[in-house]
């Protein structure tokens, strides 16, 4: 999934802490295999290569994430869009490039975003594309989706003091013994090395999720771009924005905190404030650049 997963954990052994820690790095990489657009033959792939209204019988999982993507699309008015995949391949090769996309195949991507256009069907377990040429990126959910699932796996061993770590998205379990709770630190945005640019919350049973563009950035003809693409305009974000994003699952915060950046603050915030359990922090240019 682009990312460095990491686990750390409290156990009584180090023989039980490797066999948890295995069993659920082995169920993130089945997830990749499932969700991972960089692998031409994962499930998503094929889901992709059906073609428009030709319903795909999919696996649990596939079929979990894109309804649950589906449901934070709803909440975010489509700032959250799994269905942007042609945008993500215009701007990879932008970033490749140094140069914007062809007007044309903007829209022409732009045109295939829609995520009115996925239908599922609970009682046939199908996903159906309903737009030609639709493509599907899962890259701003899976991340979170598969934290999850690995610090199941390891309360599934009886270790629930854990933290499963994937890049900037963090699955929290129980706190370490003795303790009422993790110490997580969270980037401000204002420098790259800074460590008074680290403030600390305290969570348990939680999540947390970062996104912004102080490390995934471009710069053409003088504009600095984002690696977050928003799904409006198929062009990656100019306002300096970062959000950190705290909520029950790391599937909801993975997928929000990338949603709250396309938003804004203002718009964010009033979002957030409609979901159970959710809370969040942002930095604007003026504190980006302070």
């Amino acid at each position: 999934m682009a990312t460095t997963f990491r686990i750390s954990l409290h156990a009584e052994t180090q023989a039980e802490a490797e066999t948890a820690a295995a069993g659920a790095f082995k169920r993130i990489a089945e997830l990749n295999a499932v969700c991972s657009d960089y692998e031409p033959n994962s499930e998503l792939m094929q889901l992709c290569s059906a073609g428009p209204d030709k319903p795909f019988k999919a696996s649990d999982d596939l079929f979990t994430i894109v309804s649950r993507a589906l449901e934070l699309s709803r909440l975010t008015e489509g700032a959250f869009d799994i269905t942007c995949g042609n945008l993500s391949h215009l701007w990879r090769r932008t970033k490749r490039t140094h140069k914007l996309p062809p007007a044309d195949r903007l829209q022409q991507a732009l045109a295939a975003t829609d995520w009115h256009a996925v239908r599922l069907d609970e009682r046939a377990h199908t996903i159906t594309l309903l737009k030609p040429g639709m493509l599907l990126d899962l890259g701003g959910i899976a991340k979170g989706y598969a934290a999850d699932a690995g610090l199941r796996v390891l309360r599934e061993h009886g270790l629930t003091r854990a933290l499963v770590m994937a890049g900037g998205d963090i699955a929290i379990g129980d706190p370490p013994p003795g303790t009422e709770a993790w110490d997580i630190k969270l980037r401000q945005f204002a420098s790259a090395n800074a460590e008074e640019d680290l403030v600390t919350v305290h969570l348990h049973n939680c999540a947390v999720s970062t996104s912004g563009d102080l490390y995934q950035f471009t710069e053409i003809d003088g504009t600095r771009y984002s690696h977050i693409v928003s799904p409006l305009t198929g062009l990656g974000l100019t306002e300096r924005i970062a959000c950190s994003v705290i909520a029950p699952d790391c599937t909801s915060s993975d997928a929000l905190a990338t949603a709250m950046c396309v938003m804004g603050r203002k718009r964010g915030e009033e979002t957030a404030a409609k979901a159970k359990g959710v809370t969040t922090q942002f930095a604007q240019q003026a504190q980006i650049e302070k």
